[in-house]
């Protein structure tokens, strides 16, 4: 075969390739209309009729992650499944730096639909508010910063931004928890934990959101429970840190106390001690709170429950799970008269993470009841199940 003959060839052949591709694309589109024809519709988000949490646990609350979700209809299952459950509260996430991309341009479109869903389910919501825009961050050239990263030059536009969130939902959220850990590096911007500037944020922000809504509650701390060594560039015993606070001038500044306890795999009725990490740890942060502020003064536990990951090493049997976590929501309503909530961590995420995280969640990605829902449900209700078997009940209908 000449090289005339050859191109010749080549041309043909892609010409048939073409006229094939064409008739298979062609025929590709006939099925898709088809099946679009017979396939269900996608989930459409309608607004119910407003509802009431039935329960008899006022205390049992959940954290939320709806934030990041792409689809209203998830937010508005999420929470009618939360309702069902008989949680009568959620704390859930509002970053700064998802509402204010610009100075003083805010876009309250998405916190508006969540909390509309939340009021619609009965839901009393408890707003954690931080993450920083990038504008608001350090602007030195080539310097890394993360979304935790707040300079005390944006301490002021970190409480105009919070106090438009209080005034703008006034009578609707009224809770307000002011950053999140801010005792571990990695949730202050990887600098070391430093209680005499959380302390001076709370000094800026208080007056200015009190002034928006002198109703609103403010929330200090959020301190995740740590035994970190003094020193350490990791993190700041959680003892340690509110002593801290408290000795920066912290009292006045702040309404109640937002912690995170976890019982990991102790009890919910283990001893609580200075260098163990267990569900009664809280006392010891509640007698600092005793020394040096108010009697008066509440706990919120805005995290807190049981995990029981088949090879973590600081999870439970889910059967222990379950028992843990009721026998702790007691222990709050009976021997803590303080304690005004007892969140879980967490009620679902948006998508799997493939590791030890998915087992603290009550129901699955694809809105799947796991057993801990169901008991939970159950004891919402003072429902005591039959044979000491956590059997899924039928379903709560959505509508009253």
């Amino acid at each position: 075969m000449n090289r005339r003959q050859q191109r010749t060839y080549i041309i043909l052949r892609t010409i048939y390739f073409i006229a094939r591709y064409w008739q298979w694309s062609y025929r590709l589109l006939i099925l898709y209309l088809l099946l679009s024809l017979i396939a269900p519709p996608s989930p459409r988000t309608i607004m119910d009729t407003p509802q009431i949490v039935e329960t008899t646990k006022p205390h049992l609350c959940v954290h939320t992650r709806v934030i990041d979700e792409v689809f209203e209809f998830n937010i508005q299952r999420t929470f009618q499944m939360v309702r069902e459950m008989g949680a009568s509260t959620i704390v859930e996430f509002f970053p700064w730096a998802y509402f204010e991309n610009s100075p003083s341009n805010v876009d309250w479109s998405r916190a508006d639909m969540i909390i509309r869903h939340a009021q619609t389910q009965g839901l009393t919501v408890i707003a954690r508010m931080g993450f920083v825009p990038e504008w608001a961050r350090p602007a030195e050239a080539g310097e890394f910063t993360t979304l935790n990263e707040l300079p005390e030059d944006s301490y002021d536009e970190f409480a105009n931004f919070v106090a438009a969130f209080a005034a703008r939902y006034a009578g609707t959220v009224e809770h307000l928890i002011i950053w999140n850990e801010p005792n571990l590096a990695l949730e202050w911007g990887y600098h070391p934990p430093d209680p005499a500037a959380y302390t001076e944020l709370l000094k800026v922000v208080y007056p200015v959101v009190k002034q928006a809504n002198p109703d609103v509650m403010i929330l200090a701390g959020a301190l995740a429970p740590t035994l970190e060594p003094v020193d350490s560039p990791h993190g700041m015993n959680d003892l340690f840190y509110l002593e801290a606070m408290y000795q920066a001038g912290a009292s006045a500044y702040f309404d109640a106390l937002a912690v995170h306890t976890y019982g990991l795999t102790f009890p919910a009725d283990d001893d609580p001690a200075p260098d163990k990490l267990n569900f009664r740890r809280v006392e010891l942060l509640h007698e600092l709170i005793l020394r040096y502020d108010s009697a008066d003064k509440p706990v919120y536990i805005t995290e807190s429950g049981w995990n029981d990951h088949p090879r973590w090493t600081k999870a439970v049997r889910p059967s222990q799970r379950i028992q843990y976590t009721l026998d702790a929501l007691d222990w709050v309503a009976n021997e803590w008269s303080w304690a005004k909530t007892m969140c879980l961590w967490a009620f679902r995420y948006p998508r799997y993470t493939y590791s030890y995280p998915d087992n603290f969640m009550l129901v699955g990605v694809g809105f799947e009841r796991t057993p801990i829902y169901v008991a939970l449900q159950a004891y919402a209700r003072d429902i005591i199940p039959e044979g000491n078997l956590w059997l899924p009940p039928p379903a709560v209908s959505s509508t009253r």
